[in-house]
């Protein structure tokens, strides 16, 4: 499943979040700034109603600019972050100023309302050209989140000491209420071209979010409609595009914004009753009754946090995928040493007719010198060889063990990835938590540093405990399954009591699974929904059936000096399981830690 689009902050979501923000922040005493990341900048404020604080982005995926809850602190170092405090302390934030149609805003600083304005913090969110620029009384530039050079930009370079220009005007013309639809029309059937580039050409503030939700509701029509030739519509299709091109134009106007999840594009903040409702409006459209004062960030805590969701989940996929590779090269690494150890245990079965070649030569009815030389080189040789399989036998138990613990390091990544893509939108605390603790396996996996008891250890002085996935079988009975080497180690054997009984896919990487028979007697659905588990969380969850052995937990031993979770058993009981049985037990997604719906 590809990861969803991010939806950036277009006019209209600007306009909407900036309508929002006028009466609940302006004006404001400016009184901290922090650098979270090397794209974002977080401002905070004083007012009567409180502490509130902005958050300004240049990142070319997601620029935003948005009220968020008070953040960590941390940043207040960086010299972005220094210069501003040293730029607007004392001042206070009397002005959101946002010119026509562009992405851009400036907060305006003064020393109290009504004075000259002494500071400007512009941000321009404009995709890979956005930047933020901290400005003095004359307009000239005192920071800058970015240079940009004559190498960048021949048409606006821009660096700190320089005469603030704005970005050049966009292409098109500005919409308005009082166009005619026949001049509307004609505008956008001049060129032969599809409705989407015919919108993004013609007229400014339009963005490819904004042309799907023009075009309709449901993505799959929305989008081929936006694809047909200008030509190719329909009256009937035209006066649609036509009610809902002025229903967003009414709503900036008035400013009356509603942010809602779904339809054609992941959230919009306009919306038409007539629209939604099917009904036609009426032939002359009444004027807009006054916006009402917002009462609370609804607009601004709704984007915030699909923002936050959506680029937690980026910031996981790159973690997974940067973590995957690392574990794959060290994979390849391994196995090569692997077969450069076996290659000189092969060698070994030379030995026997290296001295049955010296026993020739000093057989022979007089040798020389030369032959006796020979003999003794290869007797030598031949001795050498034995005494290094002493050497290279447990080289080859290490590469073994070593590479099952990468192999199984690499199916619960594989997992991870497979949680976060059945549920990308979710903020996912537990998967988080997850995967920070299988990077920290992996690092010194990676690393080849062992002592996993002693990291146990440690992990318990401080308070921080395993948090395996814990499930109730058909029969009712506790499962647990561990979704990394330590969570293994902790239900395998420390946590496990006589009576409860260990679950693993034979001959092959996955979690370790543990059915709590100690709390109550078992039964066989309580057994094959145990396999099931450990099937599913293996690296064999695509096959129809799988074999998975199970062992009583007291039969486990902990092999010495291996690292956590890596264990050996004496006999045991193959089950054929189902890795789709575990479905129902699972249900929706159930280790990503489910937020709820902002």
């Amino acid at each position: 499943m590809a990861p969803p689009t991010l939806q950036a902050m277009d006019l209209t979501a600007l306009r909407a979040v900036l309508a929002e923000l006028r009466p609940l922040l302006v004006p404001s005493r400016f009184e901290k700034a922090q650098q979270s990341d090397a794209h974002t900048l977080q401002l905070g404020f004083r007012n009567l109603a409180g502490r509130p604080w902005l958050e300004l982005s240049w990142l070319a995926e997601a620029p935003r600019l948005l009220a968020i809850e008070p953040p960590a602190r941390g940043g207040d170092g960086s010299t972005l972050a220094q210069q501003l405090q040293h730029g607007l302390a004392g001042l206070a934030l009397v002005e959101l100023w946002q010119p026509g149609w562009e992405r851009a805003v400036e907060l305006r600083f003064a020393p109290r309302p009504g004075e000259p304005i002494q500071r400007t913090l512009v941000v321009e969110l404009m995709g890979r050209h956005s930047n933020l620029f901290l400005l003095d009384e004359e307009r000239r530039v005192v920071a800058a989140a970015r240079q940009v050079r004559e190498s960048q930009s021949r048409l606006r370079p821009i660096g700190t000491g320089d005469a603030y220009t704005p970005p050049p005007a966009a292409a098109g013309r500005p919409p308005s209420l009082g166009e005619s639809f026949e001049h509307w029309q004609a505008q956008l059937r001049l060129l032969p071209l599809n409705l989407k580039r015919a919108l993004l050409d013609s007229y400014q503030g339009v963005s490819p979010a904004l042309a799907l939700q023009l075009a309709g509701d449901r993505p799959p029509e929305a989008t081929a409609l936006l694809g047909r030739p200008v030509d190719s519509l329909t009256p009937d299709e035209w006066q649609e595009l036509w009610r809902r091109w002025r229903a967003w134009l009414s709503a900036l106007e008035a400013e009356q914004f509603a942010v809602a999840a779904g339809g054609a594009t992941a959230y919009r903040c306009w919306s038409d009753p007539d629209v939604l409702a099917g009904r036609q409006p009426a032939p002359a459209a009444p004027e807009p009754p006054p916006a009402p004062a917002p009462t609370a960030a609804g607009i601004n805590a709704f984007l915030a946090a699909y923002h936050h969701r959506q680029l937690g989940g980026r910031q996981r996929r790159q973690r997974l995928h940067n973590l995957g590779q690392k574990l794959g090269q060290t994979l390849e690494r391994e196995r090569q040493q692997r077969q450069q150890q076996q290659h000189l245990l092969d060698q070994v079965e030379n030995s026997d007719a290296l001295q049955q070649q010296a026993d020739a030569l000093l057989c022979l009815a007089a040798p020389g010198r030369e032959q006796i030389d020979e003999a003794q080189r290869l007797y030598k040789r031949a001795r050498k060889l034995r005494r290094s399989v002493a050497a290279i036998t447990p080289r080859l138990e290490q590469h073994d063990q070593r590479l099952a613990q990468l192999e199984a390091s690499l199916t619960y990544l594989d997992q991870l990835g497979a949680d976060l893509a059945a549920d990308p939108g979710h903020d996912g605390a537990e998967l988080q938590r997850q995967l920070d603790a299988l990077e920290e396996e992996c690092e010194e996996l990676l690393a080849g540093r062992r002592g996993g008891g002693r990291r146990e250890r440690r992990a318990q002085r401080s308070g921080g405990e395993p948090q395996p996935l814990e499930l109730r079988s058909g029969g009712g009975l506790r499962l647990q399954v561990g979704r990394n080497h330590r969570q293994n180690e902790w239900i395998s054997l420390r946590q496990a009591r006589r009576g409860d009984l260990w679950f693993h896919a034979q001959e092959c990487p996955g979690s370790h699974v543990v059915l709590k028979g100690s709390e109550a007697p078992t039964g066989d659905t309580d057994l094959a929904d145990a396999a099931a588990l450990a099937a599913h969380f293996s690296r064999a969850r695509g096959n129809a059936r799988v074999p998975v052995v199970m062992v009583p937990t007291e039969e486990l031993q902990r092999i010495p000096g291996a690292t956590a979770g890596t264990v050996r058993h004496r006999g045991g009981t193959v089950l054929w399981a189902e890795p789709g049985r575990a479905l129902a037990l699972l249900g929706p997604v159930p280790s990503l830690g489910r937020d709820p719906e902002p």
